[in-house]
């Protein structure tokens, strides 16, 4: 838990340039609702960032800060609250600062794809985290090393850690039930007029089942295996054998509930990991080619363009800012 017994939780918000305002909101605001609800201050916060500069988040809002990095304030937590293009970030006064604090053993805590940062500090070794869904094969493939659960939020004894989006609303609020009781929680779950609390075990995407009915377990099934298969794809033959369906009855059930055959299924969602990856890493595209299971680069850039309408080269370029949008019209024309 965060902060001594009767006395006032100070947590920290270390800002990052296009941090995400809805998760850092969901973060802030139980806190706020718990000393308003119970008529006690039971947390007190400050915003941070690396120099002690103005942020501005992904929706262009700009926040002023009360300390830069490394200031002497004492705190019992702090959050990294971060965004978009995290991996473009340099902040080298931010890892310092942060592996500072988890020496004097302050709880650190990552909001969105601020679990990133704290990978980068070599903070999360031998505990369990998470981060946003769209950032998961990227930031497995950067720390293999680290047990990266696709879980709502997680934590591992003095980290914490959600997914973005309403997650760390959830992950606040199991920390305030567990230090200031459920009716409290309870109370300000009412408040924001969330039908329930989810735990950290409550997954980030809403299930396949949940989209095609629980009676298609088959279909559920074959689309997992795929998820789970992206580096080496299985065969058509190969799903069915292990479904337990004919390649015929497969093709029927994804025709019918997703409305496409399933070699195409697989295929973009082999293509979906790649753009993540490449937008998310500097690996080369060679190997993120082969790590979506693509037999060559070149075979890699005809489906990448096909799908996205864009080769790969040139969406990385573009994403960092280096490709006009006439560059854009005429690579998409050339296609």
């Amino acid at each position: 838990m965060i902060g001594k017994p009767n006395t006032p939780a100070h947590v920290g918000f270390y800002l990052m340039p296009h941090f995400s305002l809805i998760a850092f909101s969901c973060a802030i605001e139980p806190l706020r609702m718990a000393n308003q609800l119970s008529g006690v201050e039971h947390y007190r916060w400050s915003l941070i960032s690396s120099e002690g500069q103005t942020v501005q988040c992904s929706n262009g809002i700009s926040f002023a800060v009360d300390h830069a990095a490394g200031n002497r304030e004492r705190f019992d937590a702090v959050f990294v609250c971060s965004g978009i293009n995290i991996h473009r970030i340099s902040d080298e006064p931010g890892v310092m600062w942060l592996k500072q604090l988890a020496k004097a053993d302050t709880v650190l805590g990552a909001i969105c794809t601020g679990t990133h940062m704290l990978a980068r500090a070599d903070l999360l070794t031998d505990r369990r985290c998470t981060i946003h869904w769209e950032n998961l094969a990227s930031t497995r493939e950067q720390f293999p090393h680290l047990v990266i659960s696709p879980e709502l939020f997680e934590i591992d004894r003095d980290r914490y850690t959600c997914a973005g989006g309403t997650a760390p609303l959830d992950m606040l609020l199991c920390e305030i039930r567990n230090k200031h009781g459920a009716d409290l929680a309870t109370r300000i779950s009412e408040q924001y007029m969330c039908e329930r609390i989810r735990d950290q075990n409550d997954r980030q995407r809403v299930p396949l089942t949940q989209r095609i009915g629980a009676s298609q377990p088959k279909l559920a099934e074959a689309v997992s295996l795929m998820e789970a298969n992206i580096e080496e794809p299985m065969t058509l033959d190969e799903l069915s054998h292990h479904v337990g369906l004919s390649r015929r009855q497969l093709e029927r059930l994804f025709q019918r509930y997703l409305q496409c055959v399933p070699t195409r299924y697989y295929l973009e969602l082999r293509l979906e990991r790649a753009r993540q990856l490449l937008l998310q890493t500097s690996m080369p595209i060679v190997d993120i080619a082969l790590a979506c299971g693509f037999i060559s680069a070149p075979h890699f850039s005809k489906c990448y363009r096909d799908t996205f309408s864009i080769p790969p080269r040139d969406e990385r370029r573009r994403a960092a800012g280096l490709l006009e949008d006439t560059e854009v019209t005429k690579a998409t024309r050339l296609s």
